[in-house]
C-alpha cells in the first residue's frame, strides 16, 4: 500500500469543527512556532492536558504554494498521526475549529527545548548526553520510515522531559513525503544554521537533509558550539555549509570519543553521498560507545 493511500486511511477529526473554548482550558501563554502558535490546553470534561497548535493561515498558505500543482499533498496533522514511536509527540487529532482556523492536538511533553536548555546546560543534561542524542536518532528514524523527510530538525524541535531523562521530537510543519515531487530544487525551507548545503544552493533534495542538521544538532549538543561558528540565522550565514570545512569537534571537546567524533562529522559532509544513509547507520556506528569521553 503506498504512503498516499495509507493516509487515506488515518482517522482524523478533520469534518467536524472543534469548539476551543467549549472543550479546553488555554493557557494564557501562546509559544510561536514557525507557522503557528501552541497552547498548553487542558480538556475540561476528563482534566486530562494536551498541547494544540494553532495554525497561522497566511503563513500556512503560503508554504502551500510551493507545492502548487502536486496533488494530494498531506497536511502536518496527516503526517503526525501517521507516525507512532516513543520518541515522537504523538498526534491525536486535527481538522478546523469553529472559527476556520486550522489546529493540531497533540501530546504534551512538560519540559524545555534543547535549544533554551543549551543556553546554560544543567550537569545532569550533560550527563545524559549520549542517551539523548540516541533518542534524537531513533525519533527521527521513525520519520524517515515512515516515510517522510523532516526538513526542520534543530534544537527547537526536541522537546526534553523536566528531568532531562527523555526527550521527544516534534513539529510537523515543514516536513514532506520522500517522494520525487518534494525532492525537486528550489524548497528553501528550515532553520537556516542547520540546513544541508543541497537546499542552500537550491539543488535536489532527499532524507539526507535531515541527517545533516541532526549532525549539526548532535554537534551543538556535544560542543556547545556551531560547527560552522557562526551565531547567525540567516540564509547567507549558511552559504559557509559548504564554503569552509567543519570545525572539528575535537577542538571543543579534545577528550571525546573518537568513534563519536567521526560519526558526528559523517552527518555533516557537504556531500550527502558522503553522509551515513540513513541515521540508523548513526546508531550503529555509536552502538559500543559507552561514553562521551575516550
Amino acid at each position: 500500500m503506498g504512503l498516499i493511500d495509507r493516509l487515506k486511511g488515518v482517522f482524523g477529526s478533520k469534518d467536524k469543527l472543534l469548539d476551543v473554548s467549549a472543550r479546553f482550558r488555554l493557557d494564557r501563554h501562546a509559544y510561536a512556532g514557525t507557522m503557528s502558535k501552541f497552547h498548553v490546553a487542558t480538556e475540561i470534561r476528563t482534566g486530562k492536558v494536551y498541547g494544540i497548535k494553532l495554525l497561522d493561515s497566511e503563513k500556512l498558505a503560503l508554504f502551500r504554494n510551493r507545492f502548487r500543482g502536486i496533488k494530494d499533498r498531506p497536511e502536518e496533522g496527516e503526517i503526525g498521526m501517521m507516525i507512532n514511536h516513543p520518541r515522537v509527540a504523538k498526534t491525536f487529532e486535527y481538522g478546523k475549529t469553529t472559527t476556520g482556523q486550522e489546529y493540531i492536538l497533540m501530546e504534551y511533553i512538560d519540559g524545555p527545548g534543547l535549544n533554551t536548555i543549551l543556553r546554560e546546560p544543567e550537569d545532569r543534561l550533560l550527563r545524559n548526553r549520549l542517551a539523548l542524542i540516541r533518542q534524537m536518532g531513533e525519533g527521527l528514524q521513525a520519520v524517515h520510515d515512515a516515510g517522510f523527510i523532516h526538513r526542520d530538525i534543530c534544537p527547537r524541535n526536541y522537546i526534553c522531559y523536566h528531568d532531562y531523562s527523555w526527550l521527544k521530537l516534534i513539529d510537523f510543519g515543514l516536513s514532506v513525503p520522500n517522494q520525487p515531487p518534494y525532492r525537486l530544487p528550489g524548497n528553501r525551507t528550515g532553520t537556516p544554521q542547520y540546513m544541508a548545503p543541497e537546499i542552500i544552493r537550491r539543488r535536489s533534495t532527499d532524507h539526507r537533509v535531515d541527517i545533516f542538521a541532526y549532525g549539526v544538532t548532535v554537534y551543538r549538543f556535544l560542543a556547545l558550539e556551531h560547527p560552522w561558528g557562526t551565531t547567525e540565522v540567516t540564509a547567507f550565514a549558511a552559504l559557509n555549509h559548504d564554503q569552509k570545512p567543519a570545525e572539528n569537534i575535537l577542538k571543543y571537546r579534545p577528550r571525546l570519543n573518537p568513534k563519536l567524533a567521526k560519526a558526528v562529522h559523517k552527518c555533516i559532509e557537504i556531500k550527502a553521498d558522503d553522509r551515513f544513509d540513513s541515521i540508523r547507520q548513526f546508531l550503529s556506528a555509536i552502538a559500543d560507545v559507552k561514553s562521551e569521553e575516550d
